[in-house]
């Protein structure tokens, strides 16, 4: 059984809508790329190794169609990295539109969205999740990953879509490797879904030696 992990971009107070770009999610949203003027060489190394193994793509309907009218026309170019790669492998899209993509080597999910991801995780080693909030908020209530890579930049925006809605399941996530931050102020964590929920307990109490 393969992995799944979350590949995701935040600014301090959890907004992840729209980092790439003013036109990516230009509905009621003023802060559209927000991530660009943070980008520096570190973190940029950091996505590029994050990707590396990827043998599938898992994308909401909305991150699929700003891909598919980027990545085809990269190769060769100064991101042909990561374009031939994301070109080459299968992408599978939550969408609720039944309709013809043209983007070579991807299919849309079927209505059991559960059901769909599990059948991926099954023949592929490494999917990765890029964005796509809604269908993040799926795979976090039904605990459909392994993985969340979290990108927190250093701004704070106070409005728009957050990686963690009101509707999350309470969760345990261990951490799996030390935090690491570029030199804009960037910090890169990387969890693993871990058993159990959160527990609670009482500061003061005795036994802690307070």
């Amino acid at each position: 059984m393969g992995t799944i992990t979350i590949e995701m971009f935040a600014t301090l107070d959890l907004v992840g809508q729209a980092p790439g770009g003013p036109d990516e999610d230009p509905d009621g949203f003023p802060f559209g790329g927000w991530q660009a003027p943070l980008i520096d060489d570190v973190t940029g190394a950091q996505i590029d190794a994050a990707y590396r193994g990827t043998d599938a793509l898992l994308l909401g309907r909305r991150t699929y169609d700003i891909f598919a009218s980027y990545w085809p026309h990269q190769q060769g170019g100064p991101d042909d990295g990561i374009a031939s790669l994301f070109n080459g492998i299968p992408k599978y899209v939550a969408s609720r539109d039944p309709r013809t993509l043209d983007w070579a080597g991807s299919s849309v999910l079927g209505p059991d969205l559960p059901t769909a991801v599990r059948e991926i995780r099954e023949r592929h080693q490494d999917i990765k999740v890029v964005g796509s909030l809604d269908l993040v908020q799926t795979l976090l209530r039904e605990r459909l990953f392994d993985r969340l890579d979290l990108w927190l930049h250093p701004i704070v925006l106070g409005v728009g879509k957050t990686v963690f809605d009101t509707g999350a399941l309470p969760t345990s996530l261990a951490l799996v490797a030390p935090p690491q931050a570029s030199p804009g102020g960037t910090v890169f964590l990387q969890y693993a879904l871990a058993d159990g929920t959160p527990t609670t307990g009482d500061m003061g109490a005795p036994d802690r030696g307070l």
